[in-house]
């Protein structure tokens, strides 16, 4: 029996499928596991990519606001940016659903614009330039099979793996050597310790692919340290430099 209207029922059978939306929806069998695990999944998969819309948006708001950059790594937001393109390229060349890998876009953009803001509040505004342009020119040509073949794309993401732990090492390093997180935003790095948590169930349940979860166990493990970092150095400020007589 049909209890939705066809203006609300339409949305959820495009997110769930007809299957399920009647399983769900029509006969009320709200905990059959099969349609219960998708939807769930659907549900986490929609959050995350809510929440990778305004994720960074408090650390951009930190850089303007405090004119520093002080305690971030420009190394770590320009290797997770580049991971970002490939993942998106990757995803969307597969025909991933968009709520298996739709943060990734969002935080594409939002890294993009911290790193160049990044490189302008260090003064380098020419430097800044040319990595915009030069990052948008990347994105496209990965998107154009006719620039980047199947196999070659495999490969880029393949390698995002060691990309995505390279990415948080500097910033790791960097909190570990000044003992203080800095501009860091905490909203930020908690944000994504939750997402690349609930990142892991919905690509074991949406897509079969070992090498983008496997990505994103990885990813995982250096979220968390960033999380317990920010615990830690909590209010913390960097050491003052004594000064030479």
């Amino acid at each position: 029996m049909v209890f939705l209207p066809h203006i609300l029922r339409s949305p959820i059978v495009a997110l769930l499928g007809e299957n399920c939306t009647v399983t769900l929806i029509d006969n009320l069998n709200l905990f059959e596991p099969v349609c219960f695990r998708y939807a769930l999944s659907k549900a986490l998969g929609l959050a995350i990519v809510l929440g990778g819309c305004i994720v960074k948006l408090p650390q951009i708001y930190n850089l303007i606001s405090s004119k520093s950059a002080r305690g971030l790594s420009l190394t770590s937001f320009l290797l997770e940016t580049v991971a970002n393109i490939v993942n998106i390229a990757y995803s969307l060349r597969n025909h991933f659903p968009f709520t298996t890998f739709g943060e990734s876009m969002f935080i594409g953009i939002q890294n993009y614009f911290i790193s160049i803001i990044i490189m302008i509040l260090n003064g380098q505004e020419l430097l800044g330039m040319f990595t915009g342009g030069f990052l948008v020119v990347v994105a496209y040509l990965l998107n154009d099979s006719s620039w980047t073949s199947e196999t070659l794309l495999s490969t880029l993401q393949a390698l995002t793996i060691p990309l995505l732990i390279s990415s948080r090492i500097p910033q790791i390093l960097k909190i570990h050597k000044e003992k203080t997180t800095g501009q860091l935003s905490s909203f930020s790095v908690f944000n994504y310790f939750l997402g690349s948590a609930a990142r892991i169930f919905t690509t074991f349940v949406e897509v079969d692919n070992k090498l983008v979860l496997l990505g994103y166990s990885l990813s995982l493990i250096t979220n968390a340290i960033l999380a317990a970092q920010m615990i830690y150095y909590w209010n913390s400020q960097a050491p003052k430099k004594l000064k030479k007589s």
